[in-house]
C-alpha cells in the first residue's frame, strides 16, 4: 500500500460536515496528485455506489469507495473530521472517513486495497492510533503499515493484509487444525483428563461489491471467535473469486454462521448444520452475539435441513465427492445453460425478421447504413440483422461458461478466446468445445502452483486470464484448431453428400442425433449443420429442408414424454407427471431440455425410444419436403414453414412412436416406480432456458 496513500492525501483536520462534501474534499486531493482526471466523473462515481448501500460502519468509520475510469492508479486518501459526517452508520457520525479509488475493472487492486484496510479497522489499538496521529505523514505511515500502533503492537495479520479470495493465515491455521481433528476424531479416544475439544464454527460473509463488508466481517468474526476460545474459519466469497472451505473443515463444524447480503455459493455444502442466517453488517457489529447464538442452537440441536435459494449452474458444476464424468456433464451444462438464451433470442428474432420483411431480408443493407423509419422492411432486416449478431456469440459463450462452471471466474476470459478463435478458423462448435476444456484445465493447472502471498491479489484478473490466454491461443491457432477444423469441416461435406436421392437417410441421422444427448455436443453438431446451411445469402431449397428435419426431431423427446405422462400415469413418479406437464410446453417450442429428467432417471428406455420417434420424425420431414428459414422457435414459427400441416403430421407420428416406446419399455420392467430411480424435477432455471436441441 506503500505507492497508494502518502501524506498529500491525509486531511487530519476535515472541515465537511456531509458525506458528499467529505468525499470532494478527499477527491481534490487526488485530483492534485494526477489520480483522478475528472472530478465530477469520479464524484458521480462515488455516489452511485453510496446508494446501493451505505458505507457507514459503526465505530465512527466511513468508507467511501469506487471502481472509476476517471481513476489513474488505485488511491486511498484519508480524512479525520472532530464533528463526525453522517454516513448512515447505525452508531451515529463517522470521524474517520477513508475514500477509497480504483481504476475501472481492477478488481485485484480495489479489493486488496479495501480488505486490507478492512481487516485493520477490526483493530481498536489501529483506530485508537489514527484518531491520536499528530500530523499526515504519521497517520499515512500507520495506514501503509510502516509504523505499528502507539498504543500497542498490532498483530500481524491486522497489519499486513490477506490478498484478494484468500483466507487470513490464522483462518488457515484454523482450518488446518480443524481437518487435522476431524481425521482423527473417530480413532483417537479422549480421557477425562484430556480438555474438551473447542467448539468449532465456519462462516461465510458476502456483501453486494464483495470487497469492504465481507472482509470486515471476516475479521471482526474471527477475533470474536478467538476471544470466545472456539475455533472459527471464515470463506470470504469476494468480488475476485473465492477459495472454498476444506469439506473435512464443514464436516467437522459444530455451525455454520452466514453473514451476507447476497446469495451464498454452494450453500448445500452446509447443510444439516446448526445455522446463523444474518446480514454482512451483523458480522461486522455483533459478532459475539452470533457465536453465541450459534452455539445455543446447537446445544438444542436445531440444524437445517439443506440450502435455500435456487443454485446458478457455476454453482452447481463439481461437487468435490463428483466423478469426472458427472463434472464434465455439469461444466458442459453449465456452458449450455447460458449459450441457449442466445439461440432463443437470436432464432426468433431472426423468424420475425423473415415475418416481417419476406425470405429475401437476408440480402438487405445494414441498418446501420441505410433504415427507413417508415420502411416495413427496414424493421424486418432490424430485426434479422440483431438476431444474426446473437447468433455470433453461441460459440464463444458457450465455451468462455464451460470454463466458467470448471474454474469460476478466472476462466472466463480464456474461455471466450478459445471460443472466438473456434469461430475465426471455423472450428465450429467442435473446437469450441475444446476450447473451453483446454481453457478450464489451463486455469485449474495453473491455480495448483503455490503463488507468493504478494501476488495472490493479481492472480485471478491478470496473471490467470494472461497465461491462460496465451496457451489456449497457442494451442488452438497452432497445434489443434485446423484439424478440428477439417474434421468439422469433413462430417459437414458428409452430411451435404447425403442429401438429394438420400434426403430421407439424411433427415433419419440427423434425427437420431438430435436425440442422443438432448443438447449435448452431438445434438449441437447436428444443429450447426442445420444453421450454418441456412445462415447464408439465400439459403438452397435442400438446406431448409435439413434445418426442419432438425428442428422438428428437437422437439418430439419431451412431447413424447409428456404424452407418455399423459396416458400411462402409473408408470411415473408424481415428479415426473409434474415434469410431464412441463414439456408440453417445451417440446412445443423446441426445448429438448425438457427430457432431460425422464433421461437422467431411465436413460435406457428413454433415450432409445427417444431416438426411434426423432429419426422417424426427421425422415418424414425430409420425405414430405417440409422447408424452414428460422432456425428456432418451434409450434411458434409455423408461419415460416413450407407444408406445415405435414411438417405437424411428421412431429405428431414421432411424438407417438415415442411415448408408446417408453410405455412398453417401462411396462416390462416389473417394478413400480416408486422402486425405482425418480426422475429429478425440472429445475427453474432449466424451465426458463430453452435448449436448440
Amino acid at each position: 500500500m506503500s505507492d497508494m496513500i502518502t501524506a498529500d492525501l491525509v486531511d487530519l483536520d476535515l472541515s465537511a460536515d456531509t458525506k458528499e462534501a467529505a468525499a470532494r474534499a478527499l477527491a481534490e486531493r487526488m485530483v492534485a496528485l494526477g489520480r483522478v482526471t475528472d472530478l465530477e466523473g469520479f464524484l458521480a462515481d462515488v455516489a452511485a455506489r453510496e446508494a446501493q448501500m451505505p458505507t457507514g460502519l459503526d465505530g465512527g468509520i466511513g468508507i467511501p469507495h469506487c471502481r472509476s475510469e476517471h481513476v489513474t492508479e488505485p488511491t486511498l486518501a484519508f480524512g479525520r473530521s472532530a464533528e463526525g459526517i453522517d454516513f448512515g452508520a447505525p452508531d451515529g457520525p463517522a470521524d474517520l472517513i477513508f475514500l477509497i479509488a480504483a481504476p475501472a475493472g481492477a478488481d485485484d487492486a480495489h479489493l486488496t486495497i479495501l480488505s486490507s484496510l478492512a481487516r485493520q479497522l477490526m483493530n481498536s489499538e489501529f483506530t485508537d492510533a489514527l484518531r491520536s496521529a499528530g500530523d499526515a505523514a504519521g497517520a499515512a505511515a500507520l495506514i501503509r503499515g510502516d509504523q505499528a500502533p502507539r498504543a500497542g503492537t498490532a498483530s500481524e495479520d491486522s497489519v499486513a493484509a490477506p490478498t484478494a479470495g484468500t483466507a487470513s493465515e490464522d483462518s488457515v491455521a484454523a482450518s488446518a487444525a480443524a481437518s487435522a481433528d476431524a481425521a482423527t476424531a473417530d480413532t483417537t479416544p479422549q480421557t477425562p483428563d484430556e480438555p474438551a475439544a473447542p467448539f468449532r464454527i465456519v462462516a461465510v460473509t458476502s456483501c453486494p461489491t464483495g470487497i469492504a463488508h465481507t472482509y470486515m466481517a471476516a475479521e471482526s468474526l474471527e477475533n470474536a471467535g478467538r476471544e470466545a476460545g472456539v475455533e472459527l474459519v471464515v470463506e470470504t466469497q469476494g468480488s475476485a473469486g473465492f477459495e472454498r472451505l476444506d469439506p473435512a473443515v464443514i464436516a467437522a463444524a459444530d455451525g455454520v454462521i452466514f453473514a451476507h447480503d447476497v446469495p451464498v455459493r454452494d450453500k448445500d455444502r452446509f447443510a444439516g448444520k446448526p445455522t446463523v442466517d444474518v446480514g454482512v453488517k451483523a458480522g461486522i457489529n455483533r459478532p459475539a452475539e452470533l457465536i453465541t447464538e450459534v452455539r445455543g442452537k446447537a446445544a438444542r440441536g436445531e440444524v437445517t435441513a439443506g440450502a435455500t435459494g435456487g443454485a446458478t449452474p457455476v454453482e452447481r458444476a463439481g461437487d468435490p465427492g463428483d466423478g469426472y464424468g458427472t463434472k464434465l456433464r455439469k461444466w458442459l451444462m453449465t456452458g449450455v445453460s447460458y449459450m441457449v438464451p442466445f439461440v432463443a433470442a437470436g432464432g426468433l428474432l431472426i423468424a420475425l425478421g423473415f415475418a416481417i420483411g419476406g425470405y429475401q431480408i437476408n440480402g438487405a443493407k445494414s441498418v446501420s447504413e441505410h433504415f427507413d423509419w417508415g420502411q416495413v422492411d427496414s424493421w424486418g432486416a432490424l430485426l434479422f440483422q440483431i438476431g444474426g449478431v446473437a447468433f455470433g456469440f453461441l460459440i464463444p459463450v458457450l465455451a468462455g461458461y464451460i470454463a466458467f462452471g470448471m474454474a469460476d471466474r478466472p476462466g472466463l476470459v480464456p474461455g471466450f478466446v478459445g471460443g472466438m478463435i473456434s469461430v475465426n478458423i471455423n472450428a465450429g462448435f467442435l473446437g469450441g468445445l475444446v476450447a473451453d476444456l483446454l481453457a478450464g484445465g489451463v486455469v485449474l493447472a495453473i491455480q495448483r502452483v503455490r503463488i507468493p502471498p504478494v501476488l495472490r491479489g493479481i492472480m485471478p484478473v491478470v496473471v490467470i486470464p494472461l497465461i491462460s490466454s496465451i496457451v489456449v491461443g497457442f494451442l488452438m491457432f497452432i497445434v489443434i484448431g485446423k484439424p478440428i477444423a477439417e474434421a468439422q469441416k469433413g462430417m459437414t461435406d458428409w452430411l451435404n453428400s447425403l442429401s438429394g436421392t438420400n434426403a430421407v437417410l439424411l433427415g433419419i441421422l440427423l434425427g437420431l442425433m438430435m436425440c442422443f444427448d438432448l443438447g449435448g455436443p452431438v445434438n449441437k453438431v447436428a444443429y450447426a449443420f442445420a444453421t450454418a446451411g441456412i445462415a447464408v445469402q439465400d439459403p438452397s431449397d435442400s438446406a431448409m429442408k435439413v434445418m426442419a428435419a432438425v428442428m422438428a426431431a428437437g422437439m418430439v423427446p419431451p412431447l413424447g414424454m409428456a404424452l407418455a405422462t399423459t396416458v400411462r400415469k402409473k408408470l411415473f413418479t408424481p415428479a415426473e407427471r409434474e415434469n410431464g406437464k412441463a414439456a408440453w410446453v417445451l417440446g412445443a417450442s423446441f426445448i429438448s431440455e425438457g427430457a432431460i429428467p425422464f433421461a437422467a432417471a431411465d436413460p435406457l428406455r428413454v433415450i432409445p425410444s427417444s431416438m426411434v420417434g426423432g429419426a422417424v420424425t426427421g425422415g418424414l420431414t425430409m420425405a414430405f419436403g417440409s422447408t424452414l428459414r428460422a432456425p428456432h422457435g418451434g409450434i411458434w414459427v409455423t408461419f415460416l414453414i413450407g407444408k406445415p400441416f405435414l411438417y405437424l403430421l411428421a412431429i405428431a407420428i414421432g411424438t407417438a412412436i415415442t411415448a408408446g416406446l417408453v410405455i412398453v419399455l417401462k411396462g416390462m420392467r416389473g417394478t413400480s416406480p416408486a422402486a425405482g430411480t425418480p426422475a429429478a424435477p425440472v429445475t427453474e432455471t432449466e424451465a426458463k432456458q430453452p435448449v436448440a436441441a
